[in-house]
């Protein structure tokens, strides 16, 4: 027991996260996780068309860049999009409606499991072809440091975008501006 009680002084004392805040990036990683093991299921049910790229086993990294940000911050992904979705603040209502294909989905029931958006969340999409959000988050970030705001605009992306041509000319580019 006392073990124990270092190993949470440590990991806290390295982590630099009060108890709340590790309580809250228990709670969002924990309801991304439920989220994606739902739909999931509906997946296998035959409930979501076309693709669904699930995002468990990843979901603390979408909480702990979320804890990161600011507000005015944005984030693009890939179309393993639903964790960044959730960490960014949108409803988990409104995602799984867009993903089973209703209308009261983020885009109206169209975009299903890669194609949602919410400028009012600063999610600027999960994007189907690989490595091409790099591309727009280079853009976010250039429009961000044109207008002289302290805005930081975030680009996942995986490995396999990482062989890329548009991968390393937006490094490229974001090197040389």
């Amino acid at each position: 027991m006392a073990q124990t009680a270092e190993v949470r002084k440590r990991a806290k004392a390295h982590a630099g996260f009060s108890k709340d805040e590790m309580l809250h990036a228990y709670r969002e990683m924990l309801q991304i996780r439920r989220f994606e093991e739902k739909a999931g299921q509906l997946y296998g049910m035959g409930l979501i068309g076309g693709f669904c790229h699930l995002y468990i086993g990843q979901e603390a990294v979408a909480v702990g860049m979320k804890m990161a940000l600011k507000d005015g911050d944005q984030v693009i992904t890939s179309y393993r999009d639903h964790g960044h979705m959730l960490a960014t603040g949108m409803a988990a209502r409104g995602v799984m409606a867009e993903l089973t294909g209703r209308s009261g989905g983020y885009s109206h029931g169209k975009g299903g499991s890669m194609h949602m958006f919410s400028r009012e969340a600063n999610f600027f999409g999960g994007h189907g072809i690989v490595g091409a959000q790099v591309s727009l988050g280079t853009g976010l970030a250039f429009a961000n440091a044109y207008r002289g705001n302290d805005a930081v605009s975030v680009t996942f992306f995986g490995e396999g975008a990482s062989n890329e041509g548009q991968v390393y000319e937006s490094l490229n580019l974001a090197a040389v501006m």
